[in-house]
C-alpha cells in the first residue's frame, strides 16, 4: 500500500506542478501580447509637433495652372538637335521628356519618323500611351517583347533591346532603318553590368544620319560620355546639363499602420528619436520573445513535458 500512496502522491504533485508551470506560461504569454500591443504611437502623437508634419506636407499636391514656359536648359537641347547628337543630363522631374515631345512633335509636322527606347516594359508602356494622347493612336506603335502594334506608325516606342534588334535586322537585309531621330531614355543603362551592351551596341549601330537624343539623371561623366559618343558615331556630341537640385524635392516619412505620420529624418538630419526609439523597442520584444521561447523550450525537455 505505501508504495501506491506515493505513486498517488507524486502524480498529485505533478499535475500541481504542471497547472502551475501553464499560468506561469499564460502569464508570460499575455505579458508578451501587452507588450506588443503597447506600440509607440500615441507618443508620437504626443511627442510630433504640428510644426513637423506642416512642414513635411507642405506644397504637396496640384500646383496652381500656370502658363508653361521651358526651363532654358530644355529649349538649349532643342536648339542643338537641328545639327548635333545631344545628351541631356537634368534631375528626374525637370523635363526631359519634354525636349523629346517636341522634337518629335517638329518632326512628325515635317512627314518625318522617330524611335523613342526606354530599358523597362512598364515605362514604354506609359510613354506609349502619353504620345497617343499627344500625337493621336494612328501616329504612334509600340514594339517590346509583350506587345506589337501599329508597327508602320512613323513613331516607334519600344524597349531599347528591340531598337537594337532592328539596328541588326537592317544590317542582315541590306536595309535602312526607317527613323531620323532615336531617343535613348535612361542612357546611363550603358553602365550596367548585365544590359549595359544592348545601349553600346545600338549607339554604335544607329546610322549617322539618324539623330541620338540621349536622357539621363543619374550621369556623372557626361562629357567623357558624350565624348565617346562622337567617336564611334563620327558626329558631335554635345551635352546639355541642367544645374541645381531637382525641382521637385523629395520628402521622406514613415507611417503607421493605423496612419499616423512622422518626419523620417529630424531638423538635424539624423533619424527622428522617435522612430529610433520603436527599433529599439521592437528589438526589445523580439529578444523578450526570444527568452520565452528557450524558456519553454527548456521546460519541454524536462520529463517530456510541461513542469
Amino acid at each position: 500500500m505505501a508504495p501506491r500512496r506515493v505513486n498517488e502522491r507524486r502524480k498529485k504533485e505533478d499535475r500541481r506542478e504542471r497547472r502551475n508551470g501553464g499560468r506561469r506560461r499564460d502569464e508570460r504569454e499575455r505579458h508578451l501580447r501587452q507588450s506588443e500591443g503597447s506600440s509607440s504611437r500615441p507618443s508620437v502623437r504626443a511627442q510630433t509637433t504640428t510644426r513637423e508634419l506642416r512642414r513635411l506636407l507642405e506644397g504637396i499636391g496640384t500646383p496652381a495652372p500656370a502658363p508653361f514656359k521651358p526651363d532654358l536648359f530644355q529649349t538649349e537641347a532643342l536648339a542643338a538637335l537641328e545639327y548635333e547628337d545631344v545628351l541631356v543630363t537634368a534631375p528626374t522631374g525637370s523635363g526631359k521628356t519634354w525636349i523629346a515631345r517636341e522634337e518629335i512633335r517638329r518632326l512628325l509636322a515635317a512627314g518625318k519618323r522617330a524611335w523613342y527606347t526606354s530599358p523597362l516594359k512598364a515605362l514604354t508602356n506609359s510613354k506609349y500611351q502619353e504620345f497617343t494622347e499627344e500625337f493621336g493612336a494612328a501616329e504612334v506603335g509600340i514594339l517590346t517583347g509583350d506587345r506589337k502594334e501599329n508597327a508602320d506608325a512613323p513613331l516607334i516606342v519600344g524597349t531599347t533591346e528591340i531598337y537594337r534588334n532592328q539596328l541588326f535586322d537592317a544590317l542582315r537585309g541590306g536595309t535602312s532603318l526607317r527613323a531620323d531621330l532615336v531617343v535613348l531614355d535612361e542612357a546611363h543603362y550603358l553602365a550596367d553590368e548585365d544590359r549595359g551592351h544592348v545601349w553600346e551596341e545600338a549607339i554604335i549601330l544607329s546610322p549617322a544620319r539618324v539623330r541620338l537624343l540621349l536622357l539621363s539623371a543619374t550621369i556623372g561623366n557626361a562629357h567623357e560620355f558624350a565624348a565617346w559618343i562622337s567617336e564611334v558615331r563620327g558626329v558631335r556630341c554635345g551635352v546639355v546639363e541642367r544645374p541645381g537640385a531637382r525641382p521637385v524635392p523629395l520628402r521622406a516619412a514613415f507611417l503607421y499602420p493605423d496612419g499616423a505620420l512622422i518626419p523620417l529624418l529630424n531638423d538635424a538630419g539624423r533619424l527622428h528619436p522617435e522612430i529610433v526609439r520603436l527599433g529599439e523597442q521592437q528589438q526589445q520584444q523580439r529578444q523578450e520573445r526570444t527568452r520565452a521561447g528557450d524558456w519553454r523550450s527548456r521546460r519541454r525537455g524536462e520529463g517530456g513535458g510541461w513542469r
